[in-house]
């Protein structure tokens, strides 16, 4: 079945593959610029950090499992690409054989999330909870909105509920007893929910690790998206983001809780569309390693 694939040749992969570099290109011009200079965006560098992202990998295409491809020596040189008497083609059977179990594990994160209702009463605590009584422990190199005093006093004023494990395990650890639940590790796929403004960001997390098995545009689609929503977590936070030319989300108020909300049933629903596509990249993966 694998030697009846459609061959594309160099005339028709080769300008998708440079659209795909051109927009990675864009989206990546900022943090490019300031890492020449030596300089760091306090928020939008995290996603590089937090996600071990290089926009040299960003740009690079992959068509996905059962496209073949005529006169590709660069594919021909990455992982999990195998080529035969002259066609190159992502490697499902050897990818699957060394990756198997995190595509098993990320396969079920990815349903149980899409399968629950967004849960939006949290309205990005999460944040606040990391700040909360750190004194000059933060996380972030910018200054707190209200203070140290109003920053603790909000945590205190509010019920905590974080779901997501990679932003609770950054709670201070007075916050983390005030927290309404203890997601582990062990309990992601159980506690993982469609609301949460990390669980989209997260999407790109998925893409990337599951490349090659990806279609470069999805990924591309989740790091946009990753984007937006980081811009969303920070105008939400503690912290006072001015200096970037951003509005702040003002979660202590009835009105900013308003807009978080509508934020994040906007992120969930297109978050979940992108969900779809990964759990559908999935089935395609397995399908050619069969």
């Amino acid at each position: 079945m694998r030697n009846a694939a459609p061959v594309a040749a160099s005339s028709e992969w080769e300008p998708l593959a440079a659209a795909h570099a051109a927009r990675a290109d864009s989206l990546t011009a900022g943090h490019r610029e300031r890492t020449e200079r030596g300089e760091s965006h306090a928020i939008e560098d995290f996603l590089y950090d937090y996600y071990s992202t290089r926009p040299s990998l960003l740009r690079r295409w992959h068509p996905g499992p059962g496209i073949v491809l005529a006169d590709a020596p660069d594919h021909a040189t990455w992982k999990y690409y195998r080529t035969d008497a002259g066609l190159t083609r992502m490697d499902a059977t050897a990818f699957m054989a060394a990756r198997g179990a995190a595509v098993d594990w990320i396969e079920r994160l990815l349903t149980a999330t899409a399968g629950r209702q967004p849960r939006l009463g949290c309205f990005g605590l999460h944040e606040w909870a990391m700040a909360y009584r750190a004194g000059a422990e933060l996380r972030h190199p910018l200054p707190l909105r209200l203070g140290q005093a109003g920053t603790d006093a909000v945590v205190e004023s509010h019920p905590i509920a974080c779901s997501h494990i990679d932003a609770f395990r950054f709670f201070t650890p007075e916050a983390v007893p005030l927290n309404l639940l203890q997601p582990t590790r062990n309990t992601q796929v159980e506690f993982e929910q469609p609301g949460c403004l990390h669980a989209t960001m997260d999407l790109y997390k998925w893409a990337a690790r599951l490349a090659p098995a990806v279609p470069s545009e999805l990924a591309l689609d989740a790091f946009e998206l990753a984007v937006e929503v980081r811009r969303v977590d920070m105008r939400a936070s503690p912290y006072d983001v001015s200096g970037f030319g951003l509005a702040a989300i003002t979660i202590e108020t009835p009105t900013g809780k308003r807009e978080y909300a509508d934020h994040q049933r906007d992120f969930a629903e297109r978050g979940g569309l992108l969900r779809e596509r990964l759990l559908a990249a999935i089935t395609a993966l397995r399908a050619h390693a069969a």
